[in-house]
């Protein structure tokens, strides 16, 4: 019998969004950057650990709770290919990169998560995760040092997967994030509006399962469209920023730097925060934003025509140093590969949901600052 859904509060870390997770019995409390790009949740662990940020204290220690290659959840966490094993009773390893060029490898365990659930009840749900003991963060472009990640892609073994398998949850998650960098997570099709969703369905791409993809899809600047059709894009919040194709980026570049002709704006080459930066100093976006154009992305299928609209305050940032930086990056020299991914920067005040029992997408302008003022469960 499903409860509805669990919801979470997220809070910033730079320019990232972790959520508070307590495991095992007793519980003990560990900060998640939330990802629906990847499908593995994990945690540094003392087993002892290599590289991980956090002090032995703050890490998780396993007990006896290795999952063996033998156990469904290590062929779901290896899916479409078999586990490396030489011995069924082995432990099950794993091995995760990221785009960023940052990487976890441990071993999987089975461990308590006590659930606070939208009825009220607490259970102490027994869910896989990775017991991380080599952990390689790149450079200033990963994410922060959390405890671990939380896995929410569409894969059988992440959270949300695991937790339809109890008959818990449906398998829906939501998140809405706030330009004041706070924001909420729910699990669970409780909490999805019943008006007022963009929905495009889902590609079905053979080849990858396990990410979020949508398309085809048209940029358009400025409400006209750029010339630049049949988008595909993943839509990642692992992401703190957007990733284009060279000739996409090249052509957004292209089309706001013409427009910035003639205004105040100079470029800031001195300020490293991003490729593309304008000098300040500036305290807030509403100082810039009459100078840029919004951008949307407009889905057109059988069913239905809909866009996401992105403003300028959700393509610009504030550097440390006071300029305003452009939130678009160059996925070939990002080295995303010839992706185009929708990160969370592009999902400011707007409610996202992936309803992967109905193999859709929505999106809802929503003020996440009134969401975080209602009730809700951690």
């Amino acid at each position: 019998m499903y409860v509805s859904w669990i919801e979470f509060f997220f809070f910033p870390i730079f320019s990232y969004f972790a959520v508070n997770l307590t495991v095992g019995k007793p519980p003990k409390l560990f900060d998640f950057d939330f990802d629906t790009g990847s499908d593995l949740t994990w945690v540094q662990c003392d087993a002892p650990c290599t590289g991980c940020t956090k002090p032995p204290e703050k890490q998780y220690k396993p007990h006896k709770n290795i999952v063996p290659c033998s156990n469904p959840r290590c062929a779901a966490l290896h899916w479409p290919n078999p586990p490396r094993c030489k011995h069924p009773n082995d432990q099950c390893d794993y091995e995760i990169e990221y785009g960023d060029g940052g990487s976890s490898i441990g071993a999987l365990v089975t461990d308590l998560f006590p659930l606070r659930f939208s009825n009220g009840s607490v259970f102490n749900v027994p869910l896989t995760f990775g017991c991380g003991y080599n952990q390689h963060n790149p450079g200033p472009l990963s994410p922060p040092d959390t405890a671990g990640v939380l896995g929410l892609g569409r894969g059988r073994i992440s959270i949300v997967s695991q937790l339809r398998e109890y008959g818990l949850i449906r398998n829906v998650i939501g998140h809405c994030i706030g330009q004041n960098g706070r924001g909420v997570l729910f699990l669970g099709d409780g909490k999805v509006p019943s008006s007022g969703v963009a929905w495009t369905p889902m590609l079905q791409n053979s080849a990858d399962l396990k990410h979020y993809i949508l398309g085809p899809a048209e940029l358009l600047y400025s409400g006209k469209s750029c010339g630049l059709k049949d988008l595909t894009l993943i839509f990642d919040s692992g992401a703190s920023y957007a990733y284009f194709t060279s000739r996409v980026y090249q052509e957004i570049v292209s089309l706001i730097m013409r427009d910035l002709i003639g205004t105040p704006l100079k470029l800031a080459p001195d300020d490293k925060t991003l490729p593309i930066c304008w000098r300040g100093p500036f305290k807030a976006l509403g100082q810039v934003t009459e100078y840029f154009k919004p951008l949307a992305l407009s889905f057109t299928n059988r069913r239905n025509s809909v866009r996401l609209v992105v403003p300028p305050e959700a393509y610009l940032v504030i550097s440390g140093r006071k300029n305003v930086c452009l939130g678009i990056l160059n996925g070939s020299e990002a080295e995303v590969g010839e992706n185009n991914i929708i990160g969370e920067i592009f999902m400011q005040d707007k409610m996202v949901i992936y309803d992967n029992e109905k193999q859709r997408i929505g999106w809802k302008p929503e003020d996440c600052n009134t969401l975080l003022s209602l009730n809700h469960f951690i």
